[in-house]
């Protein structure tokens, strides 16, 4: 036992002689990919004094513009946030109930989802927010160009630094981060309540771009 633990600790103090310098390095580039989807939310809100009933006409609503949207080519809709909750009086009693239900309708046919909604705010839904960001397949794609982008610049800083210290390298690890690519915002509940009886269909949407990064962080170790 004692020859094989001696070997042992041998073999581990030869490892650690032998590895090499540890350098932490960075890098990380940067694409611009177009914003070709949008993302709209839509609600119908009650108040009244019944819950039974307020739940009866704001389903109805949704109901009606489900069967609007489902017409719609291209686009897909879900639920969204449902809430019901109770209002009181100055006295703190409840008063009455509000109740708000969403959908959120998604689509790359920008003109045609600008069109639809207002036609759903005519059928007294109101437009909660609008946003404009990359489709998954367009920010995968911008991902692995900024990734590949990125790599290049680790190596490249790796080979900098081994050259002038005359000492070869390999990568010993490797971190993967991405960032950027958020929706980007173009009309808020807020200010689309304010202009929904003046205007019944949204500004035209500009689509613009959003910057996809890829940061690569990681460890090199220097040899002879």
């Amino acid at each position: 036992m004692k020859l094989i633990a001696t070997l042992l600790a041998g073999c581990c103090a030869g490892m650690t002689a032998q590895a090499g310098a540890l350098v932490d390095l960075s890098a990380e580039a940067s694409r611009p990919v177009t914003n070709d989807l949008v993302r709209a939310s839509v609600y119908s809100e009650a108040t009244g004094k019944s819950a039974a009933e307020l739940a009866q006409r704001v389903n109805a609503d949704i109901a009606e513009a489900l069967k609007l949207i489902r017409t719609k080519a291209g686009v897909s809709v879900k639920s969204g946030r449902q809430s019901t909750y109770p209002v009181y009086s100055q006295a703190q009693k409840i008063d009455g109930w509000r109740m708000r239900s969403e959908l959120v309708i998604e689509s790359k046919d920008q003109g045609g989802v600008s069109e639809l909604l207002g036609k759903l705010q005519q059928m007294r839904l109101a437009v909660g927010d609008v946003s404009l960001l990359p489709s998954p397949e367009a920010r995968r794609q911008v991902e692995d160009e900024a990734t590949r982008e990125a790599i290049r610049a680790f190596r490249s800083r790796a080979e900098v630094i081994a050259e002038q210290l005359g000492k070869g390298w390999k990568i010993k690890q490797l971190n993967v981060q991405q960032g950027g690519g958020m929706p980007m915002p173009m009309l808020h509940a807020t200010r689309t309540a304010m202009l929904a009886d003046a205007a019944p269909a949204p500004a035209p949407l500009e689509a613009g771009e959003s910057l996809v990064t890829t940061h690569i962080s990681g460890q090199i170790e220097l040899a002879d």
